[in-house]
């Protein structure tokens, strides 16, 4: 189990990193000024589920394996910023008309979830990052390695989703007004689009 204070310590660090910009947060922050603050908490808890994966990567130690084989690390990291580039394309794409057009359905809940899924287990700096942060507050002395990894895990997810969930709840109240108008739809897609494809050349130039 894991100590109070320990939990206490490791849950004000995580949130610290949540608020921190990042890819992940700019992502929930763009899906919601777009889509409203429902289509964030999706994509929140998308990229929730994500971070479950690299938890249980930890623990089963494919993290350790992707931070010793540059090709593994290379070939995430070539199939998270295509994905990137793929939302960029998309964006761009919608720039020239409103966002509940025939032309570009609204999402439903479950590709936005799927969104957020890929968007973080793709990335494999949220991978080495849980494999180098997680164990840091861990000990054996305490019992099971693994199941208090399991609970930092857990305890990550939980700052992530309450940070996320805000960010998701702030950027959606601009939802109506985007909806109303096509100007801002447009420059708002544009923007995100350009997030997305500057996102993919980071990922893609990123170094372990």
């Amino acid at each position: 189990m894991l100590p109070f204070d320990v939990a206490v310590t490791f849950f004000a660090a995580a949130v610290v990193l949540a608020l921190a910009p990042g890819p992940d947060n700019i992502f929930v922050l763009t899906q919601s000024a777009l889509w409203g603050r429902q289509a964030g908490i999706l994509v929140t808890l998308g990229l929730c589920t994500g971070l479950m994966g690299h938890t249980v990567a930890v623990v089963a130690g494919v993290a350790a394996l992707i931070q010793a084989s540059a090709l593994a690390f290379s070939a995430l990291k070539l199939v998270g910023a295509a994905y990137l580039l793929y939302l960029a394309w998309q964006a761009f794409r919608s720039a020239g008309g409103a966002l509940e057009s025939e032309a570009q359905p609204r999402l439903n809940g479950w590709q936005l979830y799927r969104r957020g899924i890929l968007m973080n287990i793709t990335n494999p700096k949220v991978s080495i990052f849980c494999l180098a942060f997680l164990p840091q507050f861990a000990d054996p002395v305490r019992g099971s390695v693994a199941m208090q990894v399991l609970l930092l895990g857990g305890l990550f997810i939980l700052s992530t989703l309450l940070v996320f969930g805000g960010v998701a709840m702030t950027a959606g109240a601009l939802g109506p007004w985007l909806q109303r108008s096509q100007r801002v739809q447009r420059h708002m897609n544009r923007l995100a689009g350009t997030i997305f494809a500057a996102l993919a050349l980071k990922l893609v130039t990123a170094q372990r």
